[in-house]
């Protein structure tokens, strides 16, 4: 997070020097700031509609609601919002800004297809996110990344449009150096950005994992639920880019079978399953 505040200052200094504007800067920093007071505040509302997501309520679904209950009691987290989306491909999310005001949902694929104890283990592990106050630490760092991206976004089409241009023949040498510097930040830093992005996202679905693991002292059952998820060939219909990171496993499916390089695997949301079974399977609870 101060890596992320402290590039979106750093390009905002850069582009306003390049534009001889030095309320690029104070812009860059206070909208910021109040992107992530509205993010903190109504992340899991914007979630949720995106989602068409619809609550849950004990009568309407006992055997889903004991199982959170039952876990949060475990867990010792007070009881989160339940919801459930209508689409048939598996998969769940939480969300929220901490965990009084948490959520969990889940698809109604999941619950047809998974077995308890694999719904259990699936239900421990947005647990552990809620825990771990990870859908607070996604949510921010979603927003920082926009920023970066329309911060950049907008100093191109700044320089499109003859800005860079006049400048350079005002100030000189100068200002051609600051000018082309903000230009090759404006392409990498959107580029680095999202790789952060999405190599905090990997790390916290293994912690995710592990604490699920340890929350029902039986890993192979998210395991297998895992196994179901990712073998399931039906995409999420209701899944976005700005959400997918968000879900357990990725909803986006491909066909067939390939092999992962290095490259594919920087612009993954979520590591491979393969890794996350075998690490799962590898837990010694003993």
């Amino acid at each position: 997070m101060s890596v992320f505040f402290v590039s979106v200052i750093l390009l905002g200094y850069i582009f306003s020097a390049a534009m001889s504007n030095s309320g690029i800067l104070y812009f860059a920093v206070i909208f910021s700031i109040i992107s992530s007071f509205v993010s903190y505040w109504w992340s899991d509302k914007i979630v949720l509609a995106m989602s068409a997501a619809h609550p849950v309520e004990l009568e309407s679904n006992r055997e889903l609601y004991h199982v959170v209950e039952n876990l949060c009691i475990t867990a010792g987290l007070p009881l989160p919002k339940i919801y459930v989306i209508d689409d048939t491909a598996p998969n769940a999310f939480a969300t929220g800004r901490n965990p009084a005001h948490a959520v969990v949902a889940v698809t109604s694929g999941l619950l047809e297809k998974l077995e308890k104890s694999e719904l259990e283990g699936v239900i421990a592990h947005e647990l552990s996110h809620i825990g771990n106050r990870d859908m607070l630490l996604a949510t921010m760092v979603t927003v920082m990344v926009g920023i970066i991206v329309l911060l950049a976004d907008w100093f191109r089409r700044w320089t499109f449009w003859g800005g860079g241009r006049r400048r350079d023949r005002e100030d000189g040498q100068l200002q051609l150096v600051i000018m082309i510097a903000a230009i090759i930040l404006s392409i990498l830093a959107p580029l680095f950005a999202v790789l952060m992005q999405l190599a905090i996202s990997r790390k916290r679905e293994f912690l995710a994992d592990a604490d699920g693991a340890l929350l029902t002292r039986y890993p192979e059952g998210l395991a297998r639920a895992l196994e179901k998820i990712s073998a399931d060939r039906e995409p999420l219909e209701v899944a976005n880019r700005a959400t997918a990171h968000l879900y357990i496993a990725s909803p986006f499916k491909e066909d067939g079978e390939r092999k992962i390089g290095l490259w594919t695997r920087l612009f993954m949301t979520h590591p491979p399953v393969e890794e996350r079974i075998a690490a799962l399977r590898g837990l010694d609870l003993k």
